[in-house]
């Protein structure tokens, strides 16, 4: 820190002066939020909540099927070219979200006139596990903990990814929010997920990559909350994040 302070008193551009010290606190709060991410007490977990689609799986097969494929195939359909099926694209996905429509493959098939799970199936190699994520659900596994995957995937994208990975035989339960008809990130979805599975919020970790499903669980009472800084392999480490963070599995893995 002391030789960031002299940078700032020999620089004379304060423009450059500020971003030197922009990036120190970037770093800071980064190396804080990874040592709050090591500090978890596993004796004290009973129950591990894992989102799939940008944590235990790369985000860059769904990013790129809905910013890439799917415009590509919806410009094919209508005649107009890629970056104008991607604009109307865009506009219909701002429309929906924080809906389960959002995530629902249903539900834009008939709004799109596509199907969408045929599309999905196209790029299925794409579909990648992220690095660690195999032993850490071995280990969760083998330890007396209940180990839910809990996704707002529709059910036709989650067999999909399940098929094509194979993890589904590692977790004691599969929940889909459309089973229960409400995404994450409402208050609403925790209050069902509780009353139809039961477990003690205290003693359970969750993690997820999106800020806003991990504040709702944060409000009902989720002790243990970690995010991903990278969901995306293809795209930069995230600079700042709303909870603790880890880059992979392996900085957070359970004891044999």
């Amino acid at each position: 820190m002391l030789r960031i302070l002299n940078e700032l008193i020999l620089n004379k551009n304060v423009q450059i002066a500020l971003g030197i010290l922009r990036r120190a606190v970037v770093r800071f709060t980064i190396a804080a939020m990874n040592a709050s991410a090591s500090l978890l007490d596993w004796n004290n977990i009973d129950t591990v909540l894992l989102d799939m689609d940008g944590t235990l799986l790369d985000l860059y097969f769904d990013n790129h099927f809905w910013l890439e494929h799917l415009p590509a195939r919806y410009a094919e359909r209508n005649g107009i070219d890629a970056d104008q099926a991607r604009a109307r694209l865009v506009d219909a996905f701002a429309a929906q979200r924080g809906s389960l429509n959002w995530y629902c493959v249903d539900y834009w098939s008939q709004h799109l006139q596509l199907d969408i799970g045929a599309l999905k199936r196209e790029v299925r190699h794409l579909i990648a596990i992220r690095p660690h994520v195999e032993q850490f659900l071995q280990r969760l596994h083998d330890s007396p903990r209940q180990v839910w995957l809990v996704t707002n995937a529709h059910r036709k994208s989650l067999d999909l990814k399940l098929h094509h990975t194979g993890i589904g035989a590692w977790f004691d339960r599969v929940i889909c929010s459309h089973d229960l008809r409400v995404p994450k990130e409402q208050a609403s979805f925790w209050r069902l997920l509780h009353s139809a599975h039961p477990f003690d919020p205290a003693r359970t970790l969750f993690i997820d990559d999106t800020s806003a499903v991990l504040q709702a669980a944060q409000q009902f009472g989720v002790r243990y909350l970690l995010t991903l800084l990278q969901p995306d392999s293809k795209q930069a480490r995230r600079d700042t994040t709303d909870f603790p963070a880890i880059l992979h599995f392996d900085e957070i893995m359970p004891p044999p």
